[in-house]
């Protein structure tokens, strides 16, 4: 097979690189190889010139400094002896090097051309290398200067190559010297003249192209220090895995959109061609890396690949005098054009109402300053708005052979990204349906790039980030359960949970691959200091899409930050109260956030621990079913009291003993004055879209004044004995009907309250058992026999199964 390879600067890097070049080249001689400078010289060229041009002495240390790295090389690779006639040539073109440098040096200037002919210098000194090395491997090598065989124009930094002449000068040099292996010098070509020019940026690929075009080679290979080209950049998506094939036009799409693997104009010799690609890891040869060709290759995907630049303007020009005007676009391209500004991306509005267009941030103010002097009649008539630049951007483009004709594509695409709350900037795409490509703020880059990835790419599973902020019982619990459930998950859902960050009151850790559940514990005590404005900074700047902030606190301080956490796209899952039964500014503020954004913010353990009491309220409402009255016991602690207040146990007792199982606050008192079962109730009756606050609620005392003032836990125990015959009296009354005591929540009419209670033993209430929490639904559907839901309703176990089950939810909406 008559092939061309070209190895980049970390292949010809290093003794081993060049080592694992000589043993690829050997074991399948090419035609030609084609070899960058070695890693890093080609900017310590460019560093010394400049210095030089500001008279910065230092420039001198340079040249000599590249000789020693060369000659170390040559005498690792092929010994003491050998090395001689390369260090002759070394030699040479280090005192050149030197005296143009000087030159630039004392003229303190350097112009493109200057510096053209002085970044050459790093292939120049390569090649040779690598034939010497080749040559003692046993492959008889000398090195080819591409400046006789790459005829260019003069547009130094970036020449144009005179094709004709080019192919004419390689076909007649290999036929010349055929039976020599030849090492040529990448990126660096020559005009008419000679004088030295280079390709610009990716120009030892271009080199490789051009000289396999000439020679109507068989296969290009580009040897790099990756296994082909990615889904995705691998630093910004870490899921991101090698293609097997790519066509031309995909892969210029993804190259000119920042595929940083292989360059646009490196495809175009072969593509005139028809000549297949390969890009090969140097360093991992057996793997076959990406094949570009003609046609589609997999036809599995419809999507080949994502793609951004992260830096980008965009200019937009816009106003009434553009509509139904032929040639505004004209106007405003040429005005670019002549003061040489490229344009990335170009969208303009059905209406023809606005135009915008991505440039370089670094060309913005000329832009801006182009078009204001091609359109100033119409602004100075008011006709069109002043141009206006907006920086700090990136655009995202997805590509894809198969997408052309392919419905929903770009619903998916945009759904990925508004689920992860990534705001849309601009929108374009071709007719070719190859590219559709999005303008977004350039913090959102990683997260669009991941969101889209893990749709198109990773649609067989469903990452879900998980930052948990509390860890004592409940989300110790949590984990717990998540790190049983994993697995099954994984397996039977495609959902794929992991804790990223974690924190308690004294310190918080992260993970952006995730922490591991069964060390979380040893993970967190190492991480940094706590707070919670801390740790939702932290969560922010990491970005992440896919992402759910889990609350296991009762801290007002977390539930403070819950409006900071929707603003940025986070869904909310929480046993904590607090926050919706804050303030109804406050509670409306949230939920709105929540419905604007896209985003879930679910709370079904703020009443009933994992009782399906909120999820049920909501379904009835969602089914249009009309809610006439809630009833409800949903304090357990003073459940497990009166359903335990039998026979000669007295009340105080019973208090005593629910404060030993752990059924109360540390000061019982907490639980007894009915606040959290208030803050319950108003949940519920703000459910119904009842406008109440937590002082509208009527609360019936279940305690005396006196025991509510004690000054210690002791001292209200003590003082609750002494009132003891006062509940004797009402459980007798009670008994004495044949009734049972409760303390019941009532949502009706749109007010709310919580009262004591006599039921008979037919009604639902009487069969609660030990902490039981129950709920009782009248609806114009359930209006004979209400819908009640029974069960345990406080404990780490079934909160922490209700906290899990909520993640499921929004786990399973993300993953839509």
């Amino acid at each position: 097979m008559r092939k061309i390879v070209k190895f980049g600067g970390t292949s010809v890097g290093s003794v081993e690189s060049l080592r694992a070049l000589g043993a690829i080249v050997v074991s399948s001689p090419p035609v030609a190889c084609v070899v960058s400078a070695l890693g890093g010289i080609t900017d310590q060229l460019i560093d010394a010139a400049r210095r030089a041009a500001q008279r910065d002495e230092g420039y001198a240390e340079v040249p000599a400094a590249i000789g020693e790295r060369h000659r170390g090389i040559a005498k690792a690779l092929v010994g003491e002896k050998p090395a001689a006639a390369y260090d002759a040539l070394l030699d040479s073109s280090l005192r050149e090097l030197s005296d143009v440098l000087r030159g630039v040096f004392l003229t303190r200037e350097l112009s493109p051309r200057v510096l053209d002919f002085v970044m050459s210098f790093g292939e120049r000194l390569s090649a040779p290398l690598v034939a010497a090395y080749l040559t003692s491997l046993g492959l008889d090598s000398d090195w080819t200067d591409s400046r006789a065989l790459v005829v260019t124009d003069e547009n130094f930094g970036s020449a144009r190559i005179d094709r004709a002449a080019t192919d004419k000068a390689i076909a007649e040099y290999f036929a010349a010297n055929g039976s020599t292996f030849h090492v040529v010098t990448g990126f660096i070509s020559a005009t008419p003249k000679g004088e030295t020019t280079t390709l610009g940026r990716g120009g030892s690929d271009y080199t490789a192209a051009i000289v396999g075009a000439a020679l109507d080679a068989d296969e290009i290979e580009i040897w790099t220090d990756v296994d082909g080209i990615m889904t995705a950049d691998p630093r910004k998506v870490r899921k991101a895995f090698s293609l097997a094939q790519l066509s031309y036009e995909e892969t210029m799409e993804l190259a000119h959109f920042g595929a940083k693997v292989i360059h646009p104009p490196t495809i175009q010799p072969a593509m005139r061609k028809g000549i297949p690609i390969s890009i090969r890891n140097t360093f991992n040869p057996s793997f076959l890396g990406t094949r570009i060709e003609k046609g589609t290759g997999d036809s599995t995907r419809q999507v080949k690949g994502i793609a951004s630049l992260s830096d980008i303007a965009l200019l937009r020009v816009q106003g009434t005098g553009l509509v139904g005007v032929t040639g505004i676009a004209g106007r405003l391209f040429g005005a670019l054009a002549r003061k040489k500004v490229n344009v990335v991306l170009i969208t303009q509005a059905s209406s023809e109402h606005s135009i915008c267009c991505a440039i370089a941030p670094a060309d913005a103010h000329v832009a801006e300053r182009a078009v204001s002097e091609e359109f100033s009649l119409e602004i100075g008539a008011k006709l069109v708005d002043p141009p206006k630049i907006e920086k700090n951007l990136s655009i995202v483009a997805v590509v894809g052979e198969r997408m052309k004709r392919t419905p929903g594509i770009s619903g998916r695409l945009f759904q990925a990204l508004g689920m992860n709350g990534v705001n849309v900037v601009a929108i374009a795409q071709g007719s070719s349906e190859l590219n559709i490509s999005v303008v977004v703020s350039r913090d959102d880059e990683a997260k669009a790039l991941n969101a889209i990835h893990d749709s198109f790419f990773l649609s067989d599973t469903n990452t879900v980030r998980l930052f948990l902020i509390g860890y004592g019982l409940v989300g110790r619990t949590l984990i717990e359960q998540v790190q049983k459930a994993r697995e099954r998950l994984l397996r039977t859902a495609a959902i794929d949970l992991r804790l990223c960050g974690i924190a308690n009151s004294k310190h918080m850790a992260f993970d952006e691959d995730g922490i591991p559940l069964e060390n979380c514990k040893v993970f967190l005590e190492a991480g940094q200091p706590s707070s919670p404005a801390g740790f939702v900074d932290t969560i922010q700047k990491m970005n992440e899409s896919n992402s759910i902030f889990v609350d296991c606190t009762a801290s007002e301080a977390v539930a403070n930050q819950y409006l900071t956490v929707l603003k940025s796209n986070l869904s909310i899952v929480t046993p904590n109260k607090v926050a919706n039964s804050g303030s109804w500014a406050s509670y409306e503020a949230l939920h709105r956030t929540a419905a604007q954004h896209g985003i879930k913010f679910l709370y079904e353990t703020n009443v009933g621990a994992g009782l399906p009491i909120i999820n049920t309220l909501q379904d009835l409402l969602a089914s249009g079913d009309t809610v006439v009255r809630i009833e409800a016991v949903l304090s357990g602690t003073i459940s497990y009291i009166f359903n335990n207040f039998k026979g000669t146990r007295t009340f105080s007792s019973l208090v005593r003993e629910a404060k030993a199982k752990g059924f109360t606050e540390p000061d019982p008192r907490t639980d007894l004055s009915a606040l959290d079962a208030a803050r319950k109730t108003l949940i519920l009756a703000r459910e119904l879209g009842v406008k109440l606050e937590l002082k509208d609620i009527a609360i019936q005392p279940l305690l005396p004044p006196e025991c509510c003032d004690a000054h210690s836990v002791d001292e209200f125990l003590a003082l609750l004995e002494k009132f003891d015959d006062r509940f004797e009296t009402m459980k007798k009354s009670a008994e004495s009907s044949g009734k049972l005591i409760r303390y019941v929540s009532v949502v009706e009419g749109g007010k709310a309250s919580i009262e004591i209670r006599e039921v008979d033993s037919r009604h639902p209430f009487a069969s609660l058992d030990s902490s039981d929490n129950i709920v009782s639904y009248t609806t114009a559907r359930y209006a004979e026999r209400p819908l009640v839901v029974k069960g345990p309703g406080a404990g780490a176990e079934v909160t922490a199964a209700g906290v899990f089950a909520d993640i499921l939810r929004i786990a399973n909406y993300l993953g839509r």
